[in-house]
């Protein structure tokens, strides 16, 4: 019985989720944990989808019967967004991509240029010099 109960657990001790940093973009990504790991899938909520950046933290999980398959869950907030406690903030890459604020009081805040079925409603105001 000591053998079947032995060769059940986990004789490495690791826990079944890990921090990782991403080393290769997109889904699948590579990660690196102890060592890089490639071809790491890629989840989100249902209807999202996302492609994690190189550099970002991310929650990497351990499925499958011995934690073989390596799974990406999310990523860690960077607490950039002034967000208060309830709030969502959905970003489009770095300080130049797309946001939306969906605020406590109701609001609903759009960063960078707005487009309707492809028209453009709205787009942040040029600097003189173009930019």
């Amino acid at each position: 019985m000591w053998l079947s109960r032995r060769d059940r657990e986990d004789p490495r001790g690791e826990g079944a989720a890990e921090v990782g940093t991403v080393t290769l973009g997109g889904d699948p990504a590579g990660v690196s944990l102890a060592g890089e790991r490639r071809n790491v899938t890629v989840f989100g909520p249902g209807g999202y989808q996302w492609r994690p950046s190189v550099g970002q933290s991310v929650l990497v999980i351990k499925a499958g019967a011995d934690g073989e398959e390596l799974c990406i869950g999310g990523c860690r907030s960077d607490g950039q967004a002034g967000l208060a406690p309830g709030e969502i903030f959905l970003s489009g890459g770095g300080e130049q991509g797309a946001g939306i604020y969906l605020r406590n009081d109701g609001s609903v805040e759009l960063t960078g240029k707005v487009l309707f079925n492809g028209v453009v409603v709205s787009q942040p105001e040029q600097e003189e010099d173009g930019t």
